[in-house]
């Protein structure tokens, strides 16, 4: 059986490579959720008027990696105290949530951001919404796998956002 996670993290370019090499994990795509317009495009979605965020869904076997560990590394990925995007990324197609697919992941999710406002890891509120999910539309195929496609353009993107000096400060 293949289980199916989906995440918003900000830009789906920097959401896909954190999940990418772990086995048991199938596929990682990049695409968007949560709005009203059908079929949206990239530029749809960066207008911010869809209503759809930019997502990664993942496929994987959760019989070697669990939800509970993807959790664990999406919460890793994002400023989850951040409600008007994520790092350079700003409005609301880079807003962070996690959107589930069953009751089960809805327990999981929402008692995994139970415990990190509990941590004391963050002075602010954790805003990072648990949605319900709605039908995912693929990116644009020059957004699939855009670390390994355009690498040296992803790693100064990346730079740039102040997301890899986050994660260092609040997770490592």
């Amino acid at each position: 059986m293949i289980g199916k996670a989906t995440f918003a993290g900000g830009c789906f370019w920097c959401m896909v490579k954190p999940f990418d090499s772990w086995d048991g994990i199938h596929k990682v795509t990049s695409g968007y959720m949560g709005g009203h317009l059908e079929n949206p495009t990239y530029e749809d979605v960066k207008k911010g008027d869809s209503g759809h965020l930019e997502v990664v869904e993942i496929q994987f076997d959760p019989t070697i990696f669990s939800y509970e560990q993807l959790l664990e590394i999406f919460w890793q990925q994002i400023d989850p105290t951040d409600a008007g995007g994520q790092f350079q990324d700003r409005g609301e197609s880079y807003r962070s949530a996690i959107f589930v697919h069953s009751e089960e992941q809805r327990k999981q999710a929402e008692q995994s951001k139970e415990q990190l406002a509990a941590s004391g890891k963050f002075s602010k509120p954790i805003v990072t919404e648990i949605r319900e999910a709605k039908t995912f539309y693929e990116a644009e195929g020059y957004h699939q796998d855009f670390y390994k496609k355009s690498p040296t353009h992803y790693k100064e993107d990346r730079a740039q956002s102040g997301r890899d000096e986050f994660i260092e400060k609040h997770w490592n």
